[in-house]
């Protein structure tokens, strides 16, 4: 069965350089037929950006800034001039200060909290309201989790909560934007080398730890952006407020392979 988003458009959030799960679900996208917009963060991000869009085809970048309401309104009414309707969005959008994701959590500073859950966590209920608004015939939002969400992973820590909020979150804008023809989900890879996983203490240790022991191994960009292409065309017209894992089975086990205990 080949999946096809012929016809489709839609907008990317979060892309920071072509290792971005962002940019591999955009790639991905992009070659079952859909027509992207991007937004991006400042100048920097949006030099590495521009010819990242372009190889996909798109022209349309727009700096945003989602903890600032002035900036998510000039966004999405750019959107709006460009497109009268949206079929998806891609949320890829999480922060927390580098210096709490490392040490303990219990010494996590109440300032990055509210930064992370913000950025993390409500920037996607906040994108949810202004997109639903373009999806007069349906459509998806989909975001990004991980599995520190549900369960303790070293040096995660402020993260793995504002995940279990973001995880939340999809299952009630799940139910309220259901009636609406809406999808909402989240896709949960396993590690990957990101520029967002490498400011995590011990990155590169749990990389190899789970690339050793989960059953398929580390996920790929081409499987996570296959995951969202499915997830976003009408192969996933049924399936919404889910957590799907792309994080090659690790999520399975109890205790690490044989060889590796």
């Amino acid at each position: 069965m080949t999946i096809s988003m012929q016809g489709k458009r839609g907008l990317i959030m979060g892309v920071a350089n072509e290792r971005s799960i962002a940019w591999g679900i955009a790639k991905a996208m992009a070659e079952a037929g859909a027509e992207l917009a991007f937004t991006y963060q400042g100048e920097a991000f949006g030099s590495r950006l521009k010819p990242l869009a372009e190889s996909v085809g798109s022209e349309f970048m727009v700096d945003v800034d989602v903890t600032n309401a002035a900036s998510m309104d000039a966004a999405f009414a750019a959107l709006k001039e460009r497109w009268d309707s949206i079929d998806f969005v891609v949320h890829a959008i999480a922060y927390s200060d580098k210096n709490e994701l490392t040490g303990r959590f219990i010494n996590t500073s109440a300032e990055n909290f509210r930064n992370s859950l913000t950025i993390s966590c409500y920037s996607f209920i906040d994108v949810a309201r202004r997109a639903s608004a373009m999806m007069p015939n349906g459509g998806t939002l989909l975001t990004l989790s991980y599995q520190g969400s549900n369960r303790v992973t070293p040096f995660y820590n402020v993260m793995g909560v504002a995940k279990a909020a973001l995880e939340s979150a999809t299952r009630y804008l799940a139910n309220d934007l259901g009636q609406q023809g809406i999808r909402v989900n989240a896709i949960s890879p396993g590690p990957m080398k990101t520029l967002a996983g490498a400011a995590i203490g011990g990155a590169r240790k749990t990389y190899k730890h789970t690339g050793e022991n989960a059953p398929l191994g580390n996920a790929t960009l081409d499987a996570v952006g296959g995951t969202a292409v499915y997830l976003a065309s009408d192969a996933g017209s049924h399936t919404t407020g889910e957590v799907i894992r792309v994080d090659g089975g690790f999520h399975i086990l109890g205790m690490p392979q044989p060889d590796h205990l």
